[in-house]
C-alpha cells in the first residue's frame, strides 16, 4: 500500500512541476517567473525526497537538503539583482 501512495505521490508532484514549468515560461512578468521558480524548487526537493522513500535510501535526503539551500540562495540573488541591478555592493 505504501509503494502505490508513493508512486501516486510522485506523479502527482511530477505533474504539478510540468504546470510549474509551463506557468514559469508563460508568466505575465518578471516577478512571476521568480516566484515559479522558487516554487520549482520547492517541486524538486519534495520530488528528490519521495524519490528517496521509494528507493529506501537516505542519500537523497542530503541531495534535497542542498538544493533548498542553492534554491533559497539562487532566489535572494535574483531579487536583490532586480531590486538594486547588482549583485556586489
Amino acid at each position: 500500500m505504501l509503494q502505490f501512495a508513493i508512486m501516486v505521490t510522485l506523479v502527482l508532484y511530477s505533474i504539478s512541476a510540468l504546470l510549474t514549468l509551463y506557468r514559469m515560461v508563460k508568466g505575465p512578468d518578471l516577478p512571476d517567473r521568480i516566484l515559479t521558480l522558487d516554487t520549482l524548487y520547492v517541486n524538486a526537493i519534495a520530488l528528490i525526497i519521495v524519490f528517496g522513500m521509494w528507493l529506501n535510501t537516505t542519500m537523497f535526503f542530503e541531495a534535497a537538503l542542498l538544493i533548498a539551500m542553492m534554491g533559497f540562495v539562487g532566489t535572494v540573488a535574483v531579487c536583490k539583482y532586480i531590486l538594486r541591478g547588482n549583485l556586489i555592493e
